[in-house]
């Protein structure tokens, strides 16, 4: 029950040192931790996951924590790499798990720009509504009173509309 309280509390801390490693270099990479398991798989082996051997590591490094020695060695060298300032994550290599890394498609740019115009034409319109609802104000600043407001108050009060200044009243 306490590593319960402890993993609320700090959710990033991960119980494993050897995958506290890999989420690290996962991370430097911007990769998720099971994307890095198949560039180390492929690096090490020099072949693709099958579909078999990708479902039972799932199982063992998900459910099990069982780190496979060159996930190990793969995630040394990106520390190594990266201690040295020498990582490159924007690297390609090390993205192509990631169907949509570094693409924005031109429908997405089109789909962007007709919603900004369509949220700008209903803010304009809203400004626009608002602008004919209210009177003609005497002034800019607060507080806003109508004029209609003001001429009502006048005749209730006998008061010139002309007076020069405010807070000059003739009663």
């Amino acid at each position: 029950m306490t590593t319960f309280f402890q993993t609320l509390i700090r959710p990033d801390k991960e119980e494993s040192a050897q995958r506290a490693e890999v989420a690290k270099a996962a991370n430097l990479l911007q990769v998720g931790e099971f994307q890095f398991l198949q560039l180390a798989y492929s690096e090490w082996h020099g072949e693709e996951m099958s579909e078999e051997l990708i479902n039972s590591m799932f199982m063992s490094y998900m459910l099990y924590d069982q780190v496979p020695y060159w996930a190990r060695h793969h995630a040394h060298q990106i520390l190594e790499l990266d201690r040295r300032g020498e990582l490159n994550d924007r690297d390609p290599a090390y993205h192509r798990y990631d169907k949509d890394y570094g693409k924005i498609r031109p429908r997405d740019v089109k789909r962007f720009i007709v919603n900004a115009a369509i949220m700008g034409a209903v803010l304009t319109g809203v400004v626009w509504l608002c602008h004919l609802a209210a009177g003609e104000s005497t002034s800019f600043l607060p507080p806003y009173f109508e004029k209609k407001e003001m001429k009502a108050m006048t005749k209730e009060r006998k008061i010139q509309d002309t007076s020069p200044a405010t807070g000059r009243y003739n009663r």
